[in-house]
């Protein structure tokens, strides 16, 4: 379970809470005492666990612009954290119906019916300014170059955000490799290990940033609680770029079990992205593995560092990769993922 540091007493439109991030992040906010109700498009599933009943949850279609702006003036919550988003789809319209009409529509409904809204926070992504050099990780002084289909839907929310919020108080935060408890994406990593492989395609020694996820949620309420924060935006990370050949040993640690490993050609890669989008034109469905998404695995770095979160708003992670991976491996086996 997140701690938050204090008590967080208000009332929070949250999106997202059914996926891996957000519903960390509205299990943390109840546990604090807020007032969650948590928005969901109709296709979403049910809440089942008992903190997801215990938010108050209400059904409605961002392209719904009368029923968002309904909510807004009924409800007047005093924070928003809006997490919800995809990471996969075919085309870049795909990207831009979950990732920016979203944002642009429910900003909207805030900014005409409740713009005393204490913040609006929304979750954007390392991805938003693309791959880095293993020497240079992302500053926020840096120039975004997303050079994908999501990296580049989640910089036209940012600026969607940042150009039409008008009097609407906003922050918003760009997370790192986000992993830990519940995360669907990484636990490919632990399953391979826990099965006796650890593989790698040919990218034992690139860089990349990560957070664990209860870093990056305590991030989320510290920077919304902050009046510094207002009208900017920070990368989260644990602070020290690793390689992926160190991530996935702290796995191997963890596990305790004698693996073997195994260093694939990237060209793989490239075989299975295309694979990936043939099935893709058969079926009509969007895959999470494509040529995107290979562009991106084949880049040196995706750093960035938190030294501008921390002095704005007292970020500091408290949790390391060897003790993250820990718990994210505890907890696959409590829940019978592995």
């Amino acid at each position: 379970m997140t701690m938050l540091p204090e008590r967080f007493e208000a009332k929070v439109l949250l999106t997202g809470a059914s996926g891996f991030v957000g519903g960390r992040l509205r299990d943390a906010l109840l546990e604090a005492g807020a007032e969650v109700l948590a928005l969901r498009r109709g296709s979403s599933p049910e809440p089942k666990s008992a903190s997801a009943i215990r938010a108050r949850s209400v059904v409605a279609e961002y392209d719904d612009t009368d029923a968002l702006a309904a909510l807004i003036s009924t409800e007047k919550p005093d924070f928003i954290f809006h997490v919800a988003g995809a990471t996969k789809g075919v085309h870049y319209s795909d990207f831009q119906r979950a990732n920016v009409m979203p944002t642009r529509n429910l900003l909207r409904a805030v900014r005409e019916h409740h713009p005393a809204v204490s913040r609006f926070v929304l979750v954007s992504s390392l991805a938003a300014f693309g791959p880095s050099s293993p020497a240079k990780p992302h500053h926020e002084t840096h120039a975004p170059s997303p050079i994908e289909h999501y990296g580049r839907s989640k910089l036209e929310a940012e600026q969607v955000l940042a150009a039409e919020a008008g009097g609407v108080p906003w922050t918003v935060l760009r997370p790192s490799g986000v992993y830990g408890p519940g995360d669907a994406d990484y636990f490919n990593l632990f399953r391979e290990i826990s099965s006796g492989r650890n593989v790698f395609f040919g990218n034992r020694h690139r860089w990349f940033s990560a957070v664990y996820v209860d870093d990056c949620v305590r991030a989320l309420v510290l920077a919304a609680k902050s009046e510094r924060t207002r009208q900017e935006a920070y990368f989260l990370c644990d602070g020290t770029p690793i390689t992926w050949e160190t991530f996935q040993e702290a796995i191997v640690g963890a596990n305790g079990k004698k693996v073997m490993t195994l260093n694939l050609p990237e060209v793989l890669v490239d075989i299975a992205a295309v694979g990936g989008e043939l099935l893709t034109r058969i079926d009509g469905k969007p895959r999470l593995f494509n040529r995107q998404k290979a562009m991106m695995s084949s880049q040196a770095a995706w750093t960035c560092g938190h030294a501008l979160a921390k002095e704005h708003f007292g970020y500091v992670p408290e949790v390391q990769v060897a003790e993250g991976v820990r718990r994210a491996l505890d907890w696959y086996r409590a829940e019978r993922w592995l």
